[in-house]
């Protein structure tokens, strides 16, 4: 199995398609390779304008999935989200590969930013027949039942460790809907600094931390709920 990702910061925020093709072959004991197509701040409409990058992949890469996301912070108005986001999925149907949309949460300070995400990827799915991950819903809900999980970056933005684990076991699970989703052993947090022009120059910025089995229960248990 092939995974391409397609998105930005929030797509590639503590190596979260690693964690997600690990967790994957740990789960189902079926190999997937990521690949990722993120750059910081970008949308769909930036993606699109670089054309040529993602029709490669995407003809000769012969994946079986491509995850989509859309920027977030700020969400793109309804309009350009949706011309743009059907172009992708046009592109990726006309090469044999399955789009899935990654639906994105809100930020910390503005929750009620989540609603809006929620009503234009749905919209988009439905006009378009495209699954979605449902990423934003499972992470109000974690926040509602469990508000000692922090599921965000310092920036009140981004995702934690534990946030990208719940993006990592979204996705997984609509991918693969039957059989047990593992808790992994490890999860991976960034120790970058973004205020800087160059993040780093080194491979020192990821670690592998414990991964508290009783939180990710909690996350897993609104996974199998909502997905």
């Amino acid at each position: 199995m092939k995974t391409l990702f397609i998105g930005n910061s929030h797509t590639y925020m503590n190596d979260m398609p690693y964690l997600f093709q690990t967790l994957y072959r740990d789960s189902f004991g079926i190999e997937n390779e990521a690949v990722m197509l993120a750059y910081s701040g970008r949308s769909l409409e930036w993606h699109r304008k670089e054309y040529l990058s993602y029709r490669y992949q995407l003809l000769y890469g012969h994946y079986d999935y491509c995850i989509i996301q859309q920027a977030a912070h700020p969400f793109p108005e309804e309009e350009t989200t949706m011309e743009n986001g059907k172009k992708l999925i046009e592109l990726c149907l006309a090469c044999g590969t399955k789009p899935v949309l990654f639906m994105t949460w809100a930020e910390k300070i503005f929750p009620e930013n989540q609603e809006k995400m929620i009503r234009v990827y749905e919209k988009l799915g439905a006009e378009t027949g495209t699954c979605i991950a449902p990423v934003g819903k499972v992470w109000q809900k974690v926040l509602e039942k469990y508000p000692e999980i922090e599921l965000y970056y310092q920036d009140g933005e981004h995702a934690s460790p534990y946030g990208d684990l719940l993006i990592a076991m979204t996705l997984c699970r609509t991918l693969h809907p039957e059989g047990e989703l593992r808790i992994p052993e490890t999860i991976i947090d960034y120790r970058v600094d973004f205020e800087t022009e160059f993040p780093t120059a080194s491979l020192d910025d990821t670690r592998f931390i414990p991964c508290d089995p009783e939180i990710a229960a909690k996350i897993l248990r609104e996974v199998d709920t909502l997905v």
